[in-house]
């Protein structure tokens, strides 16, 4: 079996705990999360076709590793 891998941070455990939480969360709960998201200033909500993701989530990995370098 191969070792599951993490990002900078993140364990089994704190994978586990946000799993919890999000499968142990009220619709209401669900509701108030996502009206604070879409008031958020510093985000942005898109919606775009499945296939873009994986070069989309590969941007925002590299947006976060030229931060971490500069933060260096």
């Amino acid at each position: 079996m191969e070792e599951q891998k993490f990002p900078p941070g993140w364990d089994a455990d704190k994978v586990k705990a946000l799993a919890d939480y999000y499968d142990n969360q009220s619709d209401e709960e669900a509701v108030v999360e996502m009206d604070a998201a879409m008031e958020a200033e510093d985000q942005t909500l898109v919606m775009v076709p499945t296939e873009l993701m994986p070069v989309i989530s590969e941007l925002i990995a590299k947006y976060h590793r030229q931060e971490e370098a500069e933060a260096q």
